[in-house]
This record gives structure tokens, C-alpha cells and sequence, in this order.
């Protein structure tokens, strides 16, 4: 379901754009409808009002609680059952923050990520999208939405936009708290910043090195890492916010003294916040993360040197909660987890030694 179709349906019973705005409003703020000083009598139309149970009901059933997952951060990862049965992942992440999955699946194949594992399932209607939100205000507040969860948002553009575009205005969500996460797809620039609601921008990025970045990220569109930067460069100059550029930190593979001088290239001196996130290991998939005293020592060099970088965890971990995996234990995949045997492929990857040891002191991770 997409969010004009609820739009529509409204309209269909006499709605107008302050009605429909209040509906969605305490909708995506998980507030009953008869919340507030004006009671539906007092301000909806009565076809609106005889309609509101059963929108009610399906809204609700966009976006349902299947198991939840607590872990010692403070996250709890949500596994979220759709109208269809199918499943997707959101994390509620602390200081009010919330991942949101934009799609069932991704067609991007990242080699290192459950997710897509099976490619692309189905798009996530904008209405499914918002109410993995409502679904988790019900829970605790949420103040930031951050779309990097499942699926490629820049593969599901128009659904995203609008709900960002809903979440900016009746969600009550500062512009710059919503994220905007992608591989890079021109699209995006060109997108982004004509919406009405300008979203905080991230790109997955993960090696400066074009040839191996296209292993990696084996189906992302074809984009020079430096061409990528730059583009982000100029959407965070127009907006005023800084470009969050994420790394998923891999053992032997992107922690070398190649990538850092690569990364010192591309970032120093641009308004840009790297987040280093050490890899969270999934079974059947040949990578490792990286100790933590070379992660850190890695993000002391980097912050050294001119990079602000903040060495984070993906949230989650001690419950086994990366990306994709709860979906994969309900779901098994008939083949079973593929195995990427990349010390066979590309012994060199493996050869790297990083810098850093155990006197090196990096920022706090989050």
C-alpha cells in the first residue's frame, strides 16, 4: 500500500487535506485517533469518521510484530511481518533512533550481507514503509529513521521520497534525522534535493578502490568511489548536513594501509562523518571482522589525519541480529547460505596488515 492510496481513500469519504493531515499525523506518531483536544465529532467529516475503523484495522495491518530481539546495547531488532507474509527487519537503536527496511530482499548483492542473499523479493509500498515507524513508536519514541535496513533505497525510489516526505511533515521528524542510505545511483542527487523534505544523505561505500568496491558490491550501478563522494560532497553543501559515509570494516580485505590513504583522498577536507562499522559475522559467508584494537587504532589514524570518523557497532551483535539474519532464520533460503570463498578467489585481499595496536586510542564508538 502506498500512502496516496490512503490519501484516496479519505478523499473518497469526503476528506480534506487537513483531515487526511490529521489522520496521518497520529497514524504515523502511533496516537489513537481520538487523541488530542479535538475529538473526530468535532473536526472529521462523518464519512471519514464511519471509515476510520476499518482504515484503522489495515493500517495496523501493514506492519505487524512477529519476534523481537533485545540485545546489551540497548537496540532491539524487530522482525515485522507484512500483509502478504512477508517478513522484513527494523532496529530500534539507541537514543530513539529506528532502521527502516525499504524492500523485501535487495537486488544489489552486497557479498557480505544476508540480505541479499535471495536478490529482490518485492518493493515495500510507501505506507509499509511508515508504518514500520508507527509500529515501533508504539514501543518507545523515535526520533531519527535512518533507511538502511533491508533493500536498496535508491531501487525503490518514489516509495522512500514519499515517506520521507510524510515522516518530515505529519511524522513530526526533523529533515536532517531522516537518512537517506545508498551505493550510489545518480538518481539520488538528482532526486534528493528537489523534495519538499531534504533528507540527511549516507553512501555505502566500503573501499576506494573502484575494482574491488564492484566485488563487494557486485550489482551496485557503476560509479568511480571519487565520483560518488563528490556527488554526496555537493547534496551535503546544499543542504547544510554533512554526508555520513559508511564502511562495513573487513578483516583483511578493506583495512589496509591502501584503504586508509584512500579514504584520507577522498574525505579529508569534505563536510563528511565516516562511520566504521566492524563486520557483524554471518555463518556461510568467509569474511571476519577486524579486532577491536585494530579497529580502533584504524580510526585514531584516520581522525589524525583530517577524517571525523566514528567507530561504531552494528547494534546487535550479541544476539547474532545482522542484517537480513532474523529474516534468514525464519526463511531459510533453499540453497542454504552460499559461501563467498574470497581466499581462494583473491588471496592478495587477505595479505593486508592495517594500522593501529594496542596503545592506540580511537573516539568512542556508538
Amino acid at each position: 500500500m502506498r500512502i496516496d492510496h490512503i490519501r484516496q481513500r479519505l478523499r473518497a469519504h469526503g476528506a480534506l487535506p487537513c483531515h487526511e493531515h490529521r489522520v496521518l499525523r497520529l497514524w504515523s506518531q502511533a496516537l489513537a485517533q481520538d487523541s488530542g483536544r479535538r475529538k473526530p465529532q468535532d473536526f472529521l467529516p462523518l464519512g471519514v469518521r464511519g471509515a476510520l475503523p476499518a482504515l484503522e484495522a489495515d493500517l495496523h495491518g501493514l506492519a505487524r510484530l512477529i519476534s523481537d530481539h533485545p540485545a546489551e546495547d540497548g537496540s532491539v531488532r524487530l522482525l515485522v511481518g507484512l500483509h502478504d507474509g512477508q517478513t522484513v527487519e527494523s532496529v530500534l537503536l539507541p537514543r530513539d533512533g529506528l532502521c527502516v527496511s525499504t524492500q523485501v530482499g535487495c537486488a544489489v548483492g552486497c557479498v557480505f550481507c544476508m540480505t541479499g542473499r535471495d536478490g529482490l523479493l518485492r518493493q515495500l509500498g510507501s505506507a509499509e514503509i511508515v508504518a514500520q515507524v508507527a509500529l515501533s513508536r508504539s514501543r518507545r519514541s523515535v526520533t531519527k529513521v535512518v533507511f538502511m535496513g533491508m533493500g536498496e533505497p535508491a531501487h525503490n525510489l518514489d516509495n522512500v521520497m514519499d515517506a520521507i516526505e510524510l515522516l518530515g511533515r505529519e511524522g513530526g521528524i526533523g529533515h536532517k534525522n531522516l537518512v537517506f542510505s545508498t551505493v550510489g545511483d545518480r538518481r539520488v542527487f538528482e532526486r534528493l534535493p528537489q523534495g519538499p523534505v531534504k533528507p540527511a544523505l549516507a553512501l555505502s561505500l566500503h573501499s576506494t578502490n573502484a575494482a574491488l568496491r564492484a566485488r563487494l558490491l557486485p550489482r551496485a550501478p557503476v560509479i568511480d568511489p571519487e565520483e560518488l563522494v563528490e556527488l554526496g560532497e555537493r547534496y551535503a553543501q546544499a543542504t547544510g548536513y554533512p554526508v555520513q559515509v559508511q564502511w562495513t570494516l573487513l578483516a583483511g580485505i578493506n583495512d589496509g594501509d591502501d584503504e586508509l590513504d584512500g579514504i584520507v583522498r577522498l574525505l579529508a577536507g569534505k563536510r563528511a562523518i565516516l562511520n566504521m562499522i566492524p563486520y557483524n559475522d554471518v555463518d556461510g559467508l568467509d569474511f571476519k571482522r577486524p579486532s577491536a584494537e585494530l579497529a580502533r587504532g584504524i580510526a585514531a589514524s584516520l581522525h589524525r589525519r583530517g577524517v571525523l570518523t566514528k567507530l561504531r557497532q552494528s547494534a546487535g551483535q550479541d544476539i547474532d541480529g545482522g542484517c537480513g539474519q532474523l529474516r534468514a532464520r525464519q526463511v531459510p533460503s533453499p540453497q542454504g547460505p552460499q559461501p563467498v570463498v574470497w581466499r581462494t578467489a583473491a588471496p592478495a585481499l587477505h595479505a593486508r596488515a592495517g594500522p593501529g595496536g594496542p596503545d592506540a586510542a580511537g573516539p568512542g564508538s556508538d
